[in-house]
């Protein structure tokens, strides 16, 4: 077997490992991205902007859609540099904060801009790529039990929320005194 063989059998199930951590840490924050930027955008983004978003052409509409990625991406490495020098608390507040926001920001945008963006040969075939991937690694095995954990766990947390919150329906009312 030639060494380019054996290095590409080792970084195969490394680079799949890695690209599933992605997509499922990607599909986490998306569970709390998407309906975030749904209760911003009814409450924040006025129709002024949603109509100025939707007027732009298609390549600067591209670049609003990178600007929060260009601004958001390098915070990752900063997150991580400062959970490794103990402040994790700071570092990981910082890193799910920024990953919400890029999410949050990236989401609407898309949402608004689709068409826009689908047209542009380079990014239909970039998204189209990660589609596929996508697919590909929600469709393994694995990816399916760790989502039957997280449908679990989530069901878990609903029922913890729903039995600590207080019966204040529940309460009777007390005739006043006459």
């Amino acid at each position: 077997m030639s060494r380019k063989n054996s290095t590409k059998k080792i970084l195969k199930p490394l680079f799949y490992l890695l690209a599933m951590n992605y997509f499922l840490v990607d599909a986490v924050f998306m569970t709390v991205a998407v309906p975030t930027g749904r209760w911003l955008a009814d409450r924040l983004v006025s129709n002024r902007i949603r109509n100025w978003i939707i007027s732009l052409r298609p390549y600067p509409t591209l670049l609003l859609f990178a600007v929060p990625v260009i601004i958001l991406e390098p915070v990752k490495p900063l997150a991580i540099y400062m959970i490794g020098t103990n402040r994790v608390v700071a570092g990981v507040t910082l890193f799910v904060l920024c990953e919400i926001l890029k999410l949050v920001l990236v989401e609407r945008l898309f949402a608004i801009s689709r068409e826009k963006l689908l047209s542009i040969p380079a990014f239909a075939w970039g998204y189209g790529r990660y589609s596929a991937a996508k697919h590909w690694i929600v469709s393994r095995e694995a990816c399916r039990k760790i989502q039957k954990w997280a449908r679990r766990a989530r069901c878990a947390i609903r029922r913890q929320i729903a039995v600590s919150r207080p019966a204040t329906s529940l309460r009777r009312a007390t005739p006043s005194p006459a």
